[in-house]
């Protein structure tokens, strides 16, 4: 998983300024150089913009032209903004500020809070909701966990477009948001939370703004010290900055017009925070002599993937639309995108599931595949099916990778053997930093192949080997790197939140997905009703959900796998169709190109093989699933399994659900994973109480999924056939 492109870690350091310049494309070159005046870069997916602002920015610091300490780059994420800093370092430019809106403005708050208010500045809520259910309590106002957090939005949201309480509703209506309670209500708690924050001498995030832009409206001395220190800005994503953000970027500017911005208008998928991509769209109204440059040549994706790219924006509309970028791709012929229509979301998860462990056994590795769905909801029902099938994931969004224990610890070993290591015997035979780092983190847990499962114990080793990884391309890219400087490297990269990849298949939610990159990308849930989402009813708001599919499909580098189900639960009335959004797109769709996929009209159906060859269906039920001892409609996950009503009378064979559950003991201990991974007590029941004879038999039964009936088939056959694992019958 990398941002922006895909290159070596720890590139080598250019010889000179030309030198910088040396790899752009004409485009990225023109940028690289542009260093007076406004300038504006629309730039598309994987175009390589962060490439070109970073040697933009090193190309003017090389030169002589531009002061390291004067340039202020500033973006959206930690992420971002560290690896900005590290490729900056690399390229010889350290010293930029590259940060992101909020930590440079909190830097200058609270540099210029004595001298602006006096006094210590109030401390900084890390979050606002606690504050809000106060706020709604002290209002009498009772407000569920969806409302608190569909109420927390509204008041950023109001904040960061510098909309006070009693204009909400004005300003919410004129805005065609869809308040989640009454907009009196919500301004009434909106107001109530200011006051709380008020008498408890805190402030939030969007405080830091709202106050960094009051210091610099009030106070032109500081203002004016603050744009003695930054001359030169540049702004990256564009398309996102609030109103909030867009005045005080006019205030660091003042009157002068050394600004470069560079953003993509068909990638603005945040406007439900208040971000609009009209500043980058009126960027040459307000700036008339500003250069703009076009970036088209994507670097990242085959022509393939940027053929479904192009033409989901050529059925846009709207003002972002008709400034959309036609896409080049650079890159040799890739497989053309697979369209996968299935059953149940059950069903989907474990088809994607499958072909995932395919794609790994393959030679895939499992950090350049993801899983993006479109809303977090959608992720339990992957972990899953991953889990099933023996696949280690990461959860984009989840524990933080420096927060975690594992890591924490193997830090603080790293920093005592980097401070004490002439006493260690395990540094005696370590020759290098990587095998210095390997021999620390063998302390640790690490080994040099990885635990069977999928389990915490995976996890923690994953965690420790994306630390040797990173040792291993830090010293390969500096000469006589010592521990010390990898721990340095470390902190660097902890302060930032810029963790080095884990072995790991990715799920994440689109909106998380953006500014990264795989090799695999699997696009999940995309049916109407979730692509675009239910509550998307304006022509602006189904816009921005064809956007967030854009940037969906942009991520993958070379396979693009796009699936929808035509119902929720198993047994489900097939109702769902696949997302607008790929009409005229797939193939055998109204309007198609008519490109080859797999299947019949680019969708794939049917069956697959078992273990032994047999066709096997995939879940291919339509009607409602119905207990087989009532005949009451089953809806819970746990009856579906069983196919009866939990207090339905079971016909269950005692003793063979005993020496299933003896089996499954030892299958777990033996692969290192938890019990429930190789069958849970659900399916072993189902299992007991059906007694199959054959494969056919066993693959209907819910929660054998076609890896499991490979690898497990066999046994549990013989077990219900009464037979030990050495072939012997077992006496009743």
């Amino acid at each position: 998983m990398t941002a922006a492109t895909h290159s070596t870690l720890f590139p080598q350091t250019p010889g000179s300024a030309d030198a910088v310049l040396e790899g752009l494309d004409p485009e990225q070159r023109e940028v690289a150089t542009a260093l007076h005046g406004p300038v504006c870069v629309l730039a598309g997916a994987g175009t390589g913009k962060t490439r070109a602002i970073t040697h933009r920015i090193a190309y003017g610091v090389r030169a002589g032209i531009l002061q390291p300490s004067s340039v202020l780059a500033v973006t959206f994420t930690n992420r971002a903004a560290g690896e900005m800093r590290g490729r900056l370092r690399q390229l010889g430019a350290a010293g930029v500020q590259a940060r992101t809106f909020h930590s440079a403005a909190l830097r200058q708050l609270q540099y210029f809070w004595p001298k602006a208010v006096g006094g210590s500045m109030p401390r900084l809520v890390d979050r606002k909701v606690q504050l809000v259910a106060d706020a709604a309590a002290a209002c009498r106002i009772r407000l569920d966990r969806g409302e608190l957090r569909d109420v927390t939005g509204e008041i950023e949201w109001s904040k960061v477009t510098q909309t006070v309480p009693a204009d909400y509703a004005l300003a919410a209506a004129k805005a065609g948001r869809e308040a989640p309670r009454n907009p009196a209500e919500i301004a009434q708690v909106y107001s109530t939370y200011e006051d709380l924050k008020r008498a408890r001498g805190v402030i939030d995030f969007e405080d830091v703004l709202l106050l960094t832009v009051a210091v610099l409206q009030d106070r032109h001395d500081i203002a004016e010290q603050v744009r003695s220190q930054y001359q030169h800005f540049v702004v990256d994503e564009y398309q996102d900055v609030s109103p909030l953000q867009q005045r005080l970027l006019e205030l660091w500017l003042g009157d002068r017009e050394n600004l470069c911005v560079v953003g993509d208008a068909s990638q603005t998928i945040y406007s439900f925070t208040g971000a609009t991509p009209d500043h980058l769209l009126d960027f040459r109204t307000r700036h008339p002599g500003a250069t703009v440059v076009k970036l088209v040549r994507d670097y990242r994706s085959t022509p393939q993937v940027v053929h479904l790219a192009n033409g989901l924006l050529a059925q846009a509309r709207g003002r972002a639309a008709d400034h959309r970028l036609e896409l080049i791709s650079q890159r040799t012929a890739g497989p053309e995108p697979v369209y996968t229509e299935c059953t149940d979301e059950p069903a989907e998860a474990e088809g994607a599931a499958r072909r995932i462990r395919e794609l790994i056994d393959a030679g895939c590795r499992a950090s350049e595949i993801a899983v993006l769905f479109r809303t977090n909801s959608q992720s339990e029902t992957y972990e899953q099916a991953l889990a099933d099938a023996g696949v280690p994931y990461q959860l984009r969004g989840a524990e933080r990778f420096f927060d975690r224990p594992e890591v924490r610890k193997a830090g603080v070993a790293l920093r005592g053997a980097a401070r004490f290591g002439g006493n260690d015997s395990l540094l005696d035979d370590a020759v290098d930093l990587p095998s210095q780092v390997r021999a620390v983190l063998s302390g640790e847990g690490w080994t040099t192949q990885p635990p069977a499962g999928s389990g915490a114990v995976r996890e923690r080793w994953e965690s420790l080997a994306a630390l040797v990884n990173l040792a291993q391309d830090f010293a390969a890219s500096r000469t006589g790197a010592t521990l010390s400087d990898l721990v340095a490297e470390l902190d660097e990269r902890a302060s930032a939140q810029h963790a080095p990849t884990v072995e790991g298949v990715t799920l994440a939610s689109l909106h998380s997905a953006k500014g990264l990159e795989w090799d695999v990308v699997f696009l999940v849930g995309v049916a109407e009703g979730m692509m675009p989402i239910t509550y998307a009813k304006t022509d602006e708001q189904i816009e921005e959900e064809r956007r967030l599919l854009y940037v969906g499909v942009t991520r993958a580098r070379e396979r693009l796998y796009v699936s929808w189900a035509l119902s929720r639960a198993p047994g489900g009335r097939p109702s769902r169709r696949p997302s607008r959004f790929l009409d005229g797109l797939r193939p055998g769709s109204s309007g198609a190109a008519g490109r080859s996929a797999a299947g019949p009209g680019g969708v794939e159906r049917g069956f697959t093989t078992s273990r032994a060859g047999a066709a096997v269906p995939r879940r291919a039920q339509r009607t409602p699933a119905r207990c087989r001892v009532c005949g009451r409609t089953l809806t819970d996950a746990g009856e579906l399994k069983l196919m009866r009503c939990e207090d339905c009378p079971s016909d269950m064979d005692e003793g063979l659900y005993e020496r299933l559950r003896e089996w499954r003991a030892v299958q777990a201990q033996r692969s290192g994973q938890p019990a429930f991974c190789v069958f849970t007590d659900k399916t072993l029941m189902a299992i007991a109480e059906s007694v199959p004879d054959d494969d056919a038999e066993l693959a209907r039964i819910p929660g054998v999924g076609m890896r499991k009936l490979n690898r497990y088939g066999a046994d549990v056959l013989a077990i219900c056939a009464g037979q030990d694992l050495a072939g012997e019958e077992v006496e009743d």
